[in-house]
């Protein structure tokens, strides 16, 4: 595992940003400052190939654990994953660099905290990319909670709101099974487990790993949630309701900051869900100045597709730089 870290070649910060203490990694070009946010179950390091890329095109280039994740740290509360915990934690990370408008890159959950610095901070945002998670409007009608159930009770998302449930049956597995399971997802319909089955029992654990990661890579992961466990990064799916509540201020606003949005083709639910979405005029109203990109690949498709993910997000940020 040490060959391959040294092969990232990044420097490593703590810092501190809106009462936590938050682990960065860096890497210094000459040119436009560039954040990347990664989802769950995952750290910096699932921009290993990004990094490297935007730097070498002169790109200044930092990438964080997200609070609940890695080395940064991991609040007890679930209601401390609030989206306006995590853009304040963004918002104190830029100060420390003294930057004062960037762009933002995100993936799942880390697309999610992209969208809301874009709405709560606009200001701070030059432009930004998601990737596998549109902006979705807040609806005034119902919870997040509510709305995730009518896809089922045992769909995941109810299940990883429950206190301790998804904790207790990921302990079913050593953290190099449960961080495979994931990232070695194929399904592209919406992944709903037989009734009273837990979603990582659902999961298949892959004979063989997909062309893209290797064994040591997926150790890369696993050590470091063998040391944070997972209830960081499962309290954001805690959080959700009490996000909602906090973002009424907020209804009906729209992304204003120049975007773009790359989704895999194989993604969970894309056909039966995303597509239509992120092809409506719902979207486009809710984010007037933004590309849809749509790609070969599915849900992890930054490490999936590295050079391509990498190509996409270059060309954005060099039409804006120019």
């Amino acid at each position: 595992m040490e060959s391959i870290m040294k092969m990232v070649d990044v420097n490593h910060h703590r810092i501190k940003t809106n009462g936590i203490w938050m682990h960065v990694v860096e890497k210094k070009g000459q040119g436009q400052f560039v954040l990347l946010l990664h989802g769950f179950p995952e750290t910096w390091f699932s921009w290993r190939h990004q990094i490297t890329h935007l730097a070498n095109h002169g790109y200044h280039v930092v990438a964080p654990d997200l609070r609940g994740h890695g080395e940064s740290d991991s609040p007890p509360s679930p209601s401390s994953y609030t989206m306006l915990h995590i853009v304040g934690d963004l918002i104190g990370l830029l100060d420390h660099f003294n930057q004062q408008k960037v762009f933002v890159v995100g993936h799942d959950w880390g697309a999610a905290a992209a969208w809301h610095l874009s709405l709560f901070r606009p200001d701070r945002v030059k432009g930004m990319v998601a990737i596998a998670a549109p902006f979705f409007p807040r609806d005034s009608n119902i919870k997040p909670s509510q709305f995730f159930k009518s896809f089922g009770d045992d769909f995941y998302i109810p299940q990883f709101q429950e206190a301790g449930r998804a904790e207790r049956s990921f302990e079913k597995y050593d953290h190099l099974t449960v961080i495979k399971k994931f990232l070695s997802i194929n399904k592209t319909d919406l992944i709903v487990p037989p009734p009273g089955m837990e979603f990582i029992d659902f999961l298949e654990t892959p004979s063989t790993l997909p062309v893209w990661i290797t064994e040591e890579e997926l150790q890369v992961y696993a050590e470091k949630f063998r040391d944070s466990g997972f209830t960081g990064g499962l309290n954001y799916y805690r959080a959700m309701d009490l996000s909602w509540e906090l973002e009424a201020p907020w209804q009906g606003s729209k992304i204003t900051v120049p975007s773009k949005l790359i989704v895999g083709d194989k993604d969970i639910g894309f056909e039966i869900f995303t597509k239509g979405y992120i092809l409506s005029d719902v979207q486009k109203e809710l984010v007037p100045d933004m590309e849809v990109v749509i790609l070969d690949g599915h849900h992890f498709i930054h490490q999936e597709k590295p050079q391509e993910v990498s190509d996409q997000i270059l060309s954005f940020l060099n039409n804006l730089t120019i």
